[in-house]
């Protein structure tokens, strides 16, 4: 399955002048929304990571998505894992579990997100997951951005990279670009103006 065809079919994967949600800038972004608007996509992507899953013999009882980026990856995968879907959700800007879900002692509970960058999204519900007597077992995505080594990648973890060296992380390709400070960026220093796409912005 050749992943970044997919999402540039889906024209989710962008070219231009990007501010990402690190504050940093690049001339490539991956808006997965595009790729996850259709539904039988998004099930495609979906079973194909379920499978990666089962195939590690990983036991898995939730899946658990940060909203609002993951929800729809989130539930996907969790359908193809016959398992059950959560997510958690920002509250005046601290991340919490709502909505009358919950969390069992010891219930084993997969992180998914759409992309993964550096996971501190990612962690931030895990850290939730876990003050409620959650395991964390996995953190999954359908897109790497590179910062992170994911299961079967060569890819070396950069050092921002924040999630635990010790519990996989599956996601289906890796997709490096290049990104700039915004001091340095030489889109700006051209005259481009950056614009920010991402569910933080808009």
């Amino acid at each position: 399955m050749n992943i970044e065809q997919i999402y540039k079919d889906a024209k989710a994967l962008l070219s231009g002048h990007f501010i990402l949600s690190s504050g940093n800038h690049s001339a490539n972004y991956l808006q997965s929304a595009k790729v996850l608007e259709d539904p039988k996509r998004a099930e495609l992507l979906a079973t194909a990571l379920a499978k990666e899953i089962k195939n590690s013999n990983l036991e898995v009882d939730t899946v658990c998505a940060p909203a609002l980026g993951g929800v729809i990856a989130g539930y996907e995968l969790a359908r193809a894992l016959g398992v059950r879907s959560i997510f958690v959700e920002r509250k005046d800007g601290k991340m919490e579990l709502r909505r009358g879900f919950e969390v069992s002692k010891g219930e084993k509970i997969l992180i998914c997100e759409d992309i993964i960058t550096t996971g501190g999204s990612a962690m931030e519900a895990a850290q939730i997951i876990e003050s409620l007597g959650g395991e964390v077992v996995a953190f999954a995505a359908l897109a790497n951005r590179g910062f992170c080594k994911r299961e079967g990648s060569d890819i070396k973890p950069k050092s921002n990279c924040k999630l635990p060296s010790n519990k996989p992380f599956f996601a289906l390709a890796d997709f490096e670009f290049e990104i700039y400070e915004p001091q340095n960026c030489p889109l700006c220093k051209s005259g481009s103006t950056a614009i920010k796409p991402g569910s933080r912005g808009n």
